[in-house]
């Protein structure tokens, strides 16, 4: 599913179950609340960190759509189109990293 696709359907589920956005403000707020889920699960499934009771049954797939629902809420709120942006992106790190880290030696293994 292209990402606009995606954003059409963020926007359809706003109307009909969300009422409305909250404002940009909250929303960065609530991305920042998403991310810190998604950090405390790699901490602790990939990291050094270890589980506590609370943490059981977190799931990283679940976090990660929650981060990418309230992001893609501030691109339509914002009226950025998120399939243009990574295009355009994806050029601009095509163009500055085509050699960059293959010569990195650090990622060598």
């Amino acid at each position: 599913m292209a990402l606009r696709e995606v954003q059409r359907k963020v926007d359809q589920w706003i109307r009909e179950y969300g009422v409305r956005y909250f404002d940009e403000l909250t929303n960065m707020a609530l991305l920042t609340e998403e991310v810190g889920e998604v950090a405390r699960i790699i901490a602790r499934q990939y990291g050094e960190q270890s589980f506590k009771k609370e943490d059981t049954g977190k799931d990283l797939g679940e976090e990660l759509a929650d981060v990418l629902f309230v992001l893609i809420c501030i691109a339509n709120q914002t009226g950025v189109d998120l399939d243009e942006e990574m295009k355009r992106s994806l050029e601009k790190k095509t163009r500055r990293d085509a050699e960059r880290h293959k010569k990195n030696n650090k990622l060598k293994k």
